[in-house]
């Protein structure tokens, strides 16, 4: 399964020596409630708790420090729904280049903020992720700016396999792994870190049923373009480019499963988050969480852990899913 790939368990550590003094080792923490209901032991890999709030910086720290000397001086361009570019702003301004954020109209208020206040240039490149990217495209040929891509790239998926080190080390006995999944890069990068030392080990994705992108198009054997609908989990929106040249074929290959969850999934896990483990997630951080509450997952009983992939959510929306949580 993994030996045609181009991409080894020995670049995943590589990144990691790499973005180790760029990056928190997050908690991996117990969630007595679910395991509970899973039937087996349940622990959360807590990047909420991530420097910027998501997973992100893994990956964008990986790329930027990749970068030769000329790419760092000409600065550095993404097409991000928010994560992804507050990350690559931050590893930006720490290394000294400059940063061009192109995101879609969707992307909420706190993201553009928290860019902006690390240095990024904000620009919004179009209504849809696509139109984004077509936008940012034109944009690198013109200021001979670096493309960094939020997903679709060798070193956002080794970086974020530094995840399954962690939980690997943390939780030896863990063999099934619950991933939010939209562009790939965080499935692909834990799914060859585990398989790789576990080939029996499961992985499954998790996307919202709002226009599921990288789950409709595994179902077709091909990239699709279907519209964006609003979603609790605007970090996951978006399509995941028709010329995509790695993640597709990763998820293609390594995913075991895939599960959607609705609106009302999602807003419950987040609701469960905070009142039962004072944990803030976005919606996107949340799917793998609501895929479980919902009893969706199915354990061995060696163990599950689930990436809570993000905590920068837009605070009026958390405040009313809790207010309405509360008053039922």
């Amino acid at each position: 399964m993994l030996q045609d790939l181009e991409l080894t368990l020995k670049h995943i550590y590589e990144a990691r020596q790499l973005i180790s003094p760029h990056i928190r080792k997050t908690p991996l923490l117990e969630m007595p409630e679910l395991s509970a209901l899973a039937e087996a032991p349940v622990l959360a890999k807590a990047e909420n708790l991530q420097i910027t709030g998501s997973f992100k910086i893994r990956g964008a720290a990986n790329k930027l420090l990749h970068l030769t000397p000329q790419q760092k001086a000409k600065g550095v361009l993404t097409c991000s729904s928010g994560n992804h570019g507050r990350a690559l702003s931050l590893m930006a301004q720490k290394l000294g280049v400059h940063a061009v954020v192109c995101i879609t109209e969707a992307v909420p208020p706190n993201k553009r903020q928290a860019i902006l206040d690390l240095g990024g240039e904000l620009i919004v490149g179009g209504k849809t992720a696509d139109d984004a990217l077509i936008f940012a495209d034109q944009l690198e040929v013109e200021r001979g700016l670096t493309m960094t891509h939020s997903f679709d790239d060798p070193n956002a998926i080794t970086g974020q396999g530094t995840i399954g080190l962690e939980i690997m080390e943390d939780a030896p006995q863990v063999d099934t792994f619950v991933v939010p999944l939209s562009g790939g890069s965080l499935l692909s990068g834990i799914a060859l870190a585990v398989k790789s030392a576990n080939p029996k080990a499961r992985v499954i994705g998790v996307s919202m049923q709002r226009a599921p992108v990288m789950i409709e198009s595994l179902k077709a054997g091909h990239v699709v373009e279907i519209p964006e609908e609003p979603t609790l989990a605007d970090g996951l929106a978006g399509g995941i480019g028709l010329n995509n040249t790695w993640t597709f074929r990763y998820v293609q290959r390594l995913a075991d499963e895939t599960i959607t969850v609705s609106e009302e999934e999602i807003a419950s896990a987040m609701f469960h988050a905070l009142h039962h483990h004072h944990l803030v997630l976005e919606g996107a951080g949340a799917v793998g969480l609501a895929a479980l509450l919902a009893g969706k997952v199915k354990s061995s009983g060696q163990g599950i852990a689930v990436v809570l992939s993000g905590g920068n959510v837009n605070l009026p929306v958390l405040i009313k899913i809790a207010s309405q949580k509360l008053a039922v």
